[in-house]
């Protein structure tokens, strides 16, 4: 049955009727491309621990350097993301996608043989190169396969895909190094990139932007020099348990002066990797604001959380990766429903909750000890998991339509660049916080050491307990007190996470809107000829 606005479209509908029937598959192939991405990530989360364990076991890395393996991903993926964006806008997502993934796949390769610290983390450099290009074509795709009112409900299935790579990447990497050495972690992602890039030929049409912009090479170099300088300052003022530290200051100083170059640069270009203007609209900046605030606290607290459950509960990696389920089964539980709650209550109601239980459930952390029932661990895990998705599943929605449809690319990349960062800086700042607390609180137990070993015992538990696994019996006094400082750290650390939280509620309850209001008749109407012009 046809209507006036049917007739009234030259071009008929705007997605074929052959991208139209497939697009659960297609979603499917997204998601699995999706996994990979941050499947990485989770993977890592059990094996740093075993990454900082000297060889042959581990690479003996330390505190900082595990930050940076983790932060050499992030930065080079957000740095990139808004480039990776244009590219596909200008010359098709699906090749984007092939490429970045053939990229990531190589990456991984190479990380799984790393002989040092600083190959992997190089390696690690090279795979977030790789998934700078596939993130933002993912949901670009979605964007333009589903129509607008299956919108919300797609992305909330692909926000549910998160968890899922929540959930199998800590058990994935447990099984791994219960059984085989710690690269297994990253060449298990080889044969899952070559199932994604066979389905992706078979099944995901091509689209681009009719008229994409141009790309921005000073803003790219600005951002990601920037972040690196503030990001190295931030890890450097842990590492030295010291923030006033000339060095520490002059960095933190020189990346903040070079990422105002980047916004009064992208302010005055034509063609800006990031549109500053978009922020002038309080309800888009508020919820970029809460993603970078969710992630920032999350990324934090599953870094000094696995240091908590395998070196001073004892557990294994796959105990451990077990011991995060709770945390993915409530993504994947919610985040697809989370709609429901926004349909019923609005954006702002639902948005507000789900950032006061995830402060509330970081606060909790300040209460676990050594001898704390494992199941309070488990409800923290399960409830942080239902705040997260009643937070990320609405302000992506929020995000994704505040946007032309031309611009997907660009509203995914800018999600993702700020959910990057927010994680980033979540490991850096909450990172060198744990590190700070925790070398202040075993420093004066130290004090029989050498000066270089004690420096070195101190930057984190491991590094204390491995020094005290090679003084053989007199190394046994240092068990305990080690623990105990990792504990204290662990409560301070867990209390500015939750701080960090808390900002985030108060900013989506000032500027996130409530109930959209039911459009009306005109308006539908002129939205429906938008979409199909």
């Amino acid at each position: 049955m046809t209507t006036p606005a049917d007739r009234a479209a030259p071009t008929g509908p705007r997605i074929p009727e052959a991208v139209h029937r497939r697009r659960w598959a297609i979603l499917g192939v997204l998601m699995l491309s999706l996994l990979i991405v941050v499947l990485d990530n989770s993977i890592l989360n059990v094996a740093i621990k075993t990454i900082s364990t000297p060889a042959p076991t581990g690479l003996g890395a330390t505190q900082s350097e595990l930050e940076w393996a983790i932060n050499a991903y992030t930065l080079v993926f957000a740095g990139l993301l808004f480039s990776a964006g244009l590219l596909g806008d200008r010359l098709g997502r699906k090749k984007v996608l092939l490429g970045g993934l053939a990229v990531f796949g190589v990456g991984s390769a190479l990380a799984a043989f790393s002989g040092s610290p600083g190959e992997l983390i190089a390696f690690r450099a090279v795979m977030g190169l790789g998934a700078a290009f596939v993130m933002p074509a993912t949901l670009a795709v979605l964007m333009n396969v589903f129509e607008r009112e299956e919108q919300p409900k797609a992305i909330g299935i692909w926000a549910g895909g998160v968890g899922l790579a929540i959930a199998i990447g800590p058990i994935t990497g447990g099984v791994l190094l219960d059984h085989f050495w710690w690269g297994s972690v990253f060449l298990v992602n080889v044969p899952i990139v070559l199932l994604a890039l066979a389905l992706m030929l078979w099944l995901v049409p091509d689209s681009r932007d009719p008229s994409p912009g141009r790309l921005d090479p000073v803003g790219v170099v600005l951002s990601v020099v920037g972040l690196v300088l503030l990001v190295y300052g931030i890890i450097k003022g842990g590492q030295l348990a010291d923030f006033t530290d000339a060095t520490v200051l002059a960095t933190i100083g020189a990346g903040l002066a070079v990422l105002v170059a980047f916004v009064v640069f992208e302010k005055r270009t034509d063609h800006p990797s990031i549109d500053v203007t978009y922020f002038k609209n309080k309800v888009f900046s508020a919820a970029i604001a809460a993603i970078a605030l969710v992630f920032f606290a999350l990324m934090g607290v599953t870094f000094f959380s696995v240091f908590y459950t395998q070196s001073v509960r004892g557990y294994s990696p796959l105990q451990t990766g077990l011991l995060m389920l709770p945390l993915a089964a409530a993504q994947l539980i919610f985040a697809p429903r989370a709609r429901l709650l926004v349909d019923r209550f609005g954006n702002k109601a639902t948005t507000t909750a789900g950032m006061l239980v995830l402060a509330a459930m970081l606060a909790a952390f300040a209460t676990l000890d050594a001898d704390t029932p494992i199941w309070i661990l488990e409800v923290i895990f399960f409830l942080m998991g239902t705040g997260m998705a009643h937070v990320m599943t609405p302000v992506s929605v929020v995000i994704m339509q505040a946007l032309p449809r031309e611009k997907a690319g660009s509203a995914s990349a800018l999600s993702n660049t700020f959910r990057q960062v927010g994680g980033a800086l979540g490991i850096a700042v909450l990172g060198s916080v744990l590190s700070a607390a925790y070398r202040t609180g075993i420093e004066d137990k130290l004090g029989q050491l050498p000066p270089a070993l004690r420096h070195t015992a101190g930057e984190s538990i491991e590094a204390t307990l491995g020094v005290a696994a090679k003084l053989g019996p007199q190394g046994k006094a240092l068990v305990t007190p080690a623990y105990d400082a990792f504990l204290h750290a662990m409560h301070v650390t867990a209390l500015w996470g939750a701080g960090v939280a808390l900002i985030g509620a108060v900013v989506v309850a000032l500027f996130l809107p409530g109930r959209q209001p039911e459009p009306q008749q005109g308006e539908e109407e002129r939205e429906l000829s938008d979409a199909r012009s």
